[in-house]
């Protein structure tokens, strides 16, 4: 992040200053101006965001408590012991990584990371060459990084604050990019393991999934005006049901975990601004300065060359963005959504990527890094190959449901 940030911003310098030397617009007083613009927007973003992420902390807080993660992840359980099957049936490793992918699938990210931290400090005990990531660990990072997320609230959040006309609409397309990146990592990298992926229970899962799956996008192609914002919406009001059901009858005090909860979404908030700031100041002057519509207008002539619709290129920049920062990616996201508006194609699809994986290279920084591990071995090329399916099926979905 040190390195893309000061890049980003000293190459929009550089451009400016060339281009107003060589005769062309005074690009300097407009990349000085977009800096200050950018500064106040990320400012008015965060501040926008402080209801909705109250709201949901405190709701996540009510989840944690009432033990639905553990419901989730004793559901996974035999999936996953077959997906890393260097585990024995009763590792006390099964736990943390089951918890771990549950949360993120219900999008519970305060609850997800530090169980992360435990399933990796756990996979690395019978580690018997710490420096060097074994089978299991490999597999779990491909998960974490690319696992489907059945309640994307951030993207629902974002594009709420920026004011979509209805913010769940893309959920559909969401679900089938998110899909296709985990069926992609787990396939790479069971490739590389020797893992055997046709056996009863995998195959199962994966035809009723997969069946699901397409009976939904068919009904939401098939004329059924607002299908994917009604799967949306109904998800997020019965996984609030859920949440509230699962504490009371855990005997969590609903209204206080609530309260608890929302005062760390508060803050949450409040924290954003300086990420935000750095971000889409960087992102804005490097489109002021005109290198950005550079690099996508190239890429615009090479489609187009080859007869393609080049509306994609314009959410490009979160692609390219996604596997290094999260925070880069969620400020391009905005910055797409600000300047193309939020409910253009452009908009939309920036929104189906940033919610389609995970940010790649810093899951694995921080996860092996928490464990001491130096040498990832086929990591990078597993977790990269999940965000190049995610990120096409982005791109090919928001087209099939909005082009």
């Amino acid at each position: 992040m040190n390195r893309l940030f000061s890049i980003f911003i000293l190459l929009a310098i550089a451009v400016a200053l060339v281009r107003t030397l060589s005769g062309g617009p005074d690009l300097l007083t407009a990349v000085s101006g977009e800096m200050f613009r950018a500064a106040g927007l990320a400012v008015e973003v965060s501040l926008g965001l402080i209801g909705v992420l109250t709201l949901w902390s405190g709701l996540f807080r009510i989840a944690e408590r009432g033990r639905v993660t553990e419901q989730v992840a004793a559901w996974m359980a035999p999936v996953l012991a077959r997906l890393m099957p260097g585990l024995g049936r009763h590792h006390p490793a099964h736990a943390p990584v089951t918890m771990n992918l549950s949360a993120n699938m219900l999008g519970l990210d305060n609850a997800a990371t530090p169980l992360g931290l435990k399933a990796m400090e756990a996979l690395q005990k019978d580690n018997s060459r710490p420096e060097v990531a074994t089978d299991s660990q490999i597999m779990f990072l491909v998960l974490n990084t690319s696992s489907v997320t059945l309640i994307p609230v951030t993207v629902f959040m974002y594009r709420a604050q920026q004011g979509a006309a209805d913010p769940a609409e893309v959920y559909l397309p969401m679900l089938l990019a998110t899909t296709a990146s985990t069926l992609a990592g787990i396939i790479v990298t069971a490739r590389y393991q020797g893992i055997r992926l046709l056996q009863p229970l995998l195959v199962g899962v994966l035809i009723g999934w997969l069946t699901l799956l397409g009976l939904l996008t068919l009904a939401g192609l098939a004329g059924h005006d607002g299908f994917s914002s009604l799967l949306g919406n109904g998800l997020l009001l019965a996984a609030v049901a859920w949440f509230l059901i699962a504490g009371t009858r855990n005997g969590v005090p609903v209204y206080e975990a609530f309260i608890d909860g929302a005062r760390d979404g508060f803050g949450m908030a409040v924290k954003l601004i300086p990420y935000l700031v750095a971000m889409l100041v960087a992102i804005a002057m490097l489109r002021a300065a005109g290198a950005l519509d550079m690099l996508l207008a190239s890429i615009a002539w090479m489609a187009a060359a080859l007869g393609l619709d080049t509306r994609f290129v314009d959410a490009l920049p979160v692609a390219f963005l996604k596997p290094l920062t999260g925070s880069g990616a969620r400020a391009m996201m905005v910055e797409i959504m600000q300047t193309h508006g939020v409910d253009s194609l452009a908009g939309r699809m920036a929104a189906v990527m940033q919610g389609s994986t995970e940010t790649t290279f810093y899951v694995l920084a921080v996860y092996f890094g928490s464990a001491g591990v130096v040498r990832v071995r086929h990591a990078i090329v597993c977790g990269l190959a999940a965000d190049l399916a995610g990120l096409v099926t982005a791109i090919l979905a928001t087209y099939l449901f909005f082009g």
